[in-house]
């Protein structure tokens, strides 16, 4: 009766710690800041749909670049890597789950003694079983920290996921942005080769003099040191492009910059929504959750721990007298180790948890806010990238009459071909940031569809 009244006065006291909050689930604290602010109110939307909400393949049409995000996804280092990382958090989960089950093990045991002429052979084999009662919670907030771990090496995986397809796609157009380039500067050097041989045959029919020429010879051979610096850009481009691939470096099938289309119907849903669809802010609130299970796990370290423990099996030796045959061997005994003094170990633990906990508080809110930046700003760059395309499209348009109109100048007035170099080489500069303008606007729906949470599917 009186074990009776022991293990009743334990379980009380389980309920009564329950309701302190040793059993107590995580759940989302309340902020400092307001997740509806996160945006801009001049870009805020309300419709709850969003351009991350569409598969990769959707977003991305380019059949090449579609290959190579496919083979990305399947050999990146860094992916795999994070794969892994899955599995041996699904190990210590499974191994948190399983700690509720009793200890079993197998103990066999055997001697031979010899006294006075008379050899005694003494064996026992037993089975020994465990098992810690969780009355106190210790192994509940082990599992659910265990379980939050889990969840954030699942959303480290999306994480790299969604940075990998976007540096993909990112390294890709930029190698159509500089074959674009390349194409332009390989025109305007064949345009400079034939009005260097037109100067040079107004110079020898003395209706000119040599200065254009040697202008015009100075130009060309900027133009041939800048086709090399394209080159080698091409080259680093696709070198960085392969290992990203995992494979080694070669030239990379591609299409051409004038051939992509992208909607200019972009829509970035609620701010809410990061908390949901980005990984990075997804791992950093698994984060605080564990953080929350490790502080409860050290105020159940202040309680009792109540273990169960027993043998049964069979031996030949009883009360220290041989006997054969042997006989059933049972034992059942029943601890409780509470903690009286540890030299401060149990206080320290809390606080340093306490202290971990409030950490993770601040990240998770910064987690926030650096996804409200992503958004605002990639928004911004498409934003400005369009409006720049508008403007440079314009600045050609002029600047190819007036190189028309100059070449007509000289040669009907006294106008000088200095004129028309000069209008060539802004032609030329004002081609290479249209090319730019454009990739930087494709480069900020990319960053705007990651910031978003895109990329996962």
């Amino acid at each position: 009766m009186k074990h009776i009244h022991y293990y009743l006065f334990l379980f009380l006291a389980a309920s009564i710690l329950n309701g302190c909050g040793l059993y107590t689930r995580y759940s989302r604290p309340e902020l400092d800041i307001c997740t509806d602010s996160l945006y801009r109110s001049a870009v805020a939307q309300t419709d709850s749909s969003t351009i991350a909400s569409k598969p990769w393949r959707e977003l991305f049409t380019d059949s090449c670049l579609q290959t190579l995000i496919t083979i990305g996804l399947q050999r990146n280092t860094d992916l795999d890597i994070a794969r892994l990382q899955v599995e041996e958090a699904r190990a210590v989960l499974q191994n948190a789950r399983l700690s509720y089950l009793p200890s079993i093990s197998l103990t066999p045991q055997g001697s031979i003694s010899r006294y006075n002429g008379e050899t005694k052979n003494v064996y026992d084999l037993g089975i020994t079983a465990s098992w810690e009662m969780d009355i106190f919670g210790r192994m509940t907030n082990t599992k659910r920290a265990a379980l939050a771990s889990f969840e954030q090496s699942r959303a480290y995986v999306q994480a790299v996921q969604t940075q990998l397809v976007a540096t993909i796609a990112e390294s890709y157009y930029t190698l159509l942005m500089l074959d674009e380039q390349l194409d332009i500067s390989n025109e305007t050097l064949a345009n400079w080769t034939e009005t260097i041989a037109t100067l040079e045959a107004l110079v020898q029919a003395g209706k000119s003099n040599d200065v254009a020429v040697h202008q015009a010879r100075a130009n060309r051979s900027a133009l041939e040191a800048s086709i090399q610096t394209i080159r080698k850009s091409i080259s680093e481009t696709e070198n960085a492009l392969s290992a990203l691939l995992k494979e080694p470096a070669h030239t990379i099938e591609r299409g051409t910059l004038s051939s992509q289309h992208f909607s200019d119907d972009i829509s970035v849903g609620i701010p809410l929504q990061l908390l949901s669809n980005r990984p990075d802010v997804r791992q950093a609130e698994a984060a605080l959750a564990e953080a929350f299970y490790a502080t409860n796990s050290a105020r159940a370290a202040f309680y009792p721990s109540l273990t169960l423990s027993g043998t049964l099996g069979w031996t030949n030796n009883g009360n220290g007298v041989t006997v054969n045959p042997g006989k059933w061997l049972s034992s059942a005994i029943a601890s409780l180790a509470a903690p009286l003094f540890n030299k401060g170990t149990n206080v320290a633990n809390l606080k340093v948890a306490k202290a971990r906990q409030q950490e993770a508080v601040l990240q998770f809110e910064q987690s926030l806010l650096d996804a409200g930046n992503e958004v605002n700003n990639a928004l911004t760059g498409w934003q400005t990238a369009d409006r720049r395309i508008r403007f440079d499209k314009e600045q050609i348009a002029d600047l190819e009459a007036a190189t028309e109109k100059t070449k007509l100048l000289v040669r009907y007035t006294s106008s000088t071909y200095l004129e028309v170099l000069t209008a060539q080489q802004s032609l030329l500069d004002a081609r290479l940031t249209l090319a730019q303008d454009r990739i930087e606007k494709i480069q900020a729906i990319i960053s705007l569809y990651h910031a978003l949470g895109g990329g996962v599917e």
